[in-house]
């Protein structure tokens, strides 16, 4: 069986469309992957997430080493078995949670040191073990260990980071090939890193490739640089990355970022925004972000979006804003649950109608009309 191959179908522009085969099954490009942090996409049954049109979901190296542990769930099966998913699963490295926590970490050559932000147990996460911890709960894409820095920052320390997270690189390929009856079914992807530096961003590609990946991430975006910095950045980024291979640009984002990235080129997103602001009363729609917290919606007996075509909008199972808007008001949990289910559903069709425009040469008048009416 094949263990990973891309093949792109049409080309529009920048973008394009295709598909990346593995033996748990074919992920649809340009994909959006629902994060499952903790073996679990918050709200929504693994049935659910794939019946709204996910072909992969995302897991976290940090908080699974920590809860419930990566040799547990090996002894359990592994991470698929474990939630009762079995499709692609791609797993974060850990190097977001390294930045994120940095008051917990102390980083030196060897990786990183931290306290649990559970229980203040000390770990050392490096890149072999961050390697094993993915290999143990059964990864299909694996992801290089990475330094990540917020930003704006200094050259200075977008170089140090970058050039670590290049040695990094070299140490993870090493340490996901030493394991050959995990690396004869999963990928490898390296994180190209360099913050806003152009040249960073080159010298980072090449390193990448001179050490050979499967698929290439763009790293150290959306950490605070705002949405035309990391625009101008995909605008070089992804021309300095193999054509012939998916370009992931991580924790990315809201639909009008998806948009433009995919015009520029990027093959694969995740974020934590469609689960966490369904949980946070907030939809995603073709005319912007609704607060169903609001008073107007609570007589408002429209769907929360006429032109999706998930379960909570169309369909005999649809609810009205109004019913969405007294179940977040009395703190219902199923508020959160419709919320959620809407917003994946949401960017699922979002994705679907970018593949469809790429394939019929038509990207740019449909990022030009669903921008104009998301952010009127």
């Amino acid at each position: 069986m094949t263990r990973f191959a891309f093949q792109i179908h049409a080309v529009d522009g920048a973008a394009r469309t295709g598909e990346i085969a593995m033996q748990r099954g074919t992920i649809r490009t340009p994909a959006f992957m629902p994060v499952g942090t903790a073996a679990t996409v918050k709200g929504l049954r693994p049935a659910e997430v794939r019946g709204l049109g996910a072909d992969i979901i995302l897991g976290n190296t940090y908080h699974l080493m920590l809860r419930p542990g990566a040799e547990r769930v090996a002894r359990l099966g592994g991470l698929h078995h474990f939630m009762g998913w079995d499709r692609p699963i791609l797993t974060d490295s850990g190097g977001y949670q390294v930045m994120s926590l940095a008051s917990l970490t102390k980083r030196s050559e060897d990786g990183v040191a931290f306290a649990s932000h559970l229980d203040g147990s000390r770990h050392l996460l490096t890149p072999e073990r961050s390697i094993e911890i993915q290999r143990l709960l059964g990864s299909d894409i694996v992801m290089a260990f990475d330094e990540l820095i917020a930003l704006p920052a200094p050259r200075e320390a977008m170089e140090a980071a970058m050039q670590r997270s290049m040695r990094w690189a070299a140490r993870s390929r090493t340490a996901f090939d030493s394991a050959p009856e995990h690396a004869s079914r999963a990928a490898l992807f390296g994180i190209q890193q360099g913050g806003l530096d152009e040249r960073l961003r080159a010298e980072s590609a090449a390193a990448l490739q001179n050490i050979g990946f499967d698929g290439y991430a763009i790293g150290g975006l959306a950490v605070g640089e705002g949405q035309p910095a990391m625009f101008g950045v995909l605008d070089y980024a992804t021309a300095q990355l193999p054509v012939t291979a998916p370009r992931y640009l991580m924790g990315v984002g809201k639909p009008d970022d998806i948009v433009g990235a995919v015009v520029r080129g990027v093959d694969m997103f995740d974020c934590v925004l469609p689960t966490r602001s369904g949980r946070n009363a907030q939809a995603f729609t073709h005319d912007g972000p609704l607060n169903l917290r609001n008073a107007r919606h609570a007589e408002d007996q429209a769907p929360l979006d006429h032109d999706c075509p998930c379960p909570v909008c169309t369909g005999p199972a649809a609810v009205s804003r109004a019913y969405l808007h007294h179940l977040v008001k009395s703190k219902e949990m199923l508020g959160a649950m419709l919320m959620t289910e809407h917003n994946i559903g949401f960017y699922q069709h979002l994705l679907a109608s970018l593949r469809a425009a790429i394939t019929d040469h038509r990207l740019a008048s449909f990022a030009d009309t669903f921008l104009t009416r998301y952010k009127n």
